[in-house]
C-alpha cells in the first residue's frame, strides 16, 4: 500500500539554506516550495507574489491560481479592507489629534515592526520519489485536493482569512502556497480588530492544523485518485512540527520584544 509523506509549514528560513539551493538547480522555476522570511511588509509581500505567480518569468502553465487572482498582493490589499476598514474608521473618528489616526491599516502595518503584514503556508501531499516518475497530467489532479485544503483550513482556523492559493508543478513536487492574514476581533485598545499572528499561530493550533489537515488530505487524494493510499507514520512530521513550534516561539518572542519601547 502506498504512504505519502504530508507537510504543512509556516514560511521561514530555508531557502537560505545550501540544501534548498541545490533543489532549486534542479527545478525549471530555479526555486524550491520553501518560502522566505515572514512577510513583514509591502515589499516582501511584492517578492511573495513575484515568487508564487511567476511574475519574475510570466511562465505560469506550470502553476494554478486556485483561490484568488493573478495578483496576490491586490488580493491582500483587498482582504485588509475588507477585515479591517470599519474598525479602522471607527478608531480614527475618536481620534482628537490628527497624528494618531490610522488612515490606510494596510500601509500602517507595513511600516509597523512589530507586526507581519501577511503569513505564508505551505502545503505538500507526496516526496519527491513518489513524484518523480508521474506524468503531469497526473500531477494536475492534484488542484481538487489542495482546494479542498484551502476550505478545510478555514473550517479549522477561520480567524486565518485565506487572500490567494496558487499550486506550483514546476518543481520537484506538487505544492500550494497560501497567503492571508491572520486576525483577531475583540481588542480593547486600539482598533476593536487587528492583525494577531502571534495570537492565531501558537503551539496549540500549529498542532491542531497538522492533526486535522493530513487526514482531510489524504482522504480527499484517495477520492480525486482513487486509491487506497495511507499517511506515513508522523515520526518525521511530528519532528518537523516541533522544529516549527520552536520557531513560532522564537517569532512570538521576536514580535514581544520589538513592542517593548526603546530606552
Amino acid at each position: 500500500m502506498q504512504e505519502l509523506a504530508y507537510s504543512i509549514h509556516l514560511g521561514s528560513d530555508k531557502n537560505r539554506s545550501k540544501v534548498a539551493k541545490k533543489v532549486a538547480k534542479n527545478n525549471s522555476s530555479s526555486t524550491t516550495s520553501f518560502s522566505n522570511n515572514a512577510i513583514q511588509n509591502s515589499q516582501q509581500l511584492s517578492k511573495v507574489n513575484k515568487h508564487d505567480l511567476r511574475d519574475y518569468d510570466h511562465k505560469t502553465d506550470e502553476i494554478e491560481i486556485v483561490y484568488g487572482s493573478n495578483n496576490l498582493y491586490k488580493d491582500v490589499q483587498k482582504l485588509y479592507l475588507k477585515e479591517f476598514q470599519e474598525a479602522q474608521i471607527e478608531y480614527d473618528n475618536k481620534q482628537t489629534r490628527a497624528d494618531r489616526k490610522i488612515g490606510d491599516y494596510f500601509i500602517h502595518i507595513s511600516n509597523d515592526s512589530k507586526h507581519d503584514l501577511a503569513c505564508e503556508l505551505i502545503i505538500e501531499l507526496g516526496d519527491m520519489d513518489f513524484w518523480n516518475e508521474k506524468t503531469m497530467e497526473y500531477k494536475k489532479q492534484m488542484t481538487e485536493v489542495y482546494k479542498d485544503q484551502i476550505y478545510k483550513l478555514m473550517e479549522i482556523l477561520p480567524a486565518f482569512k485565506v487572500a490567494n492559493a496558487v499550486v506550483h508543478y514546476d518543481e520537484t513536487s506538487p505544492h500550494m502556497h497560501l497567503v492571508g492574514v491572520p486576525v483577531k476581533d475583540g481588542y480593547k485598545n486600539g482598533m476593536k480588530k487587528q492583525v494577531a499572528k502571534s495570537q492565531i499561530f501558537t503551539k496549540t493550533s500549529l498542532k491542531e492544523i497538522q492533526d486535522k489537515m493530513r487526514v482531510h488530505c489524504i482522504e480527499k487524494f484517495n477520492e480525486v485518485y482513487e486509491q487506497n493510499a495511507k499517511l506515513k507514520t508522523k515520526q518525521k512530521e511530528e519532528i518537523k512540527t516541533l522544529m516549527l513550534m520552536i520557531w513560532v516561539d522564537i517569532e512570538n518572542l521576536k514580535e514581544s520584544k520589538r513592542k517593548i519601547p526603546k530606552n
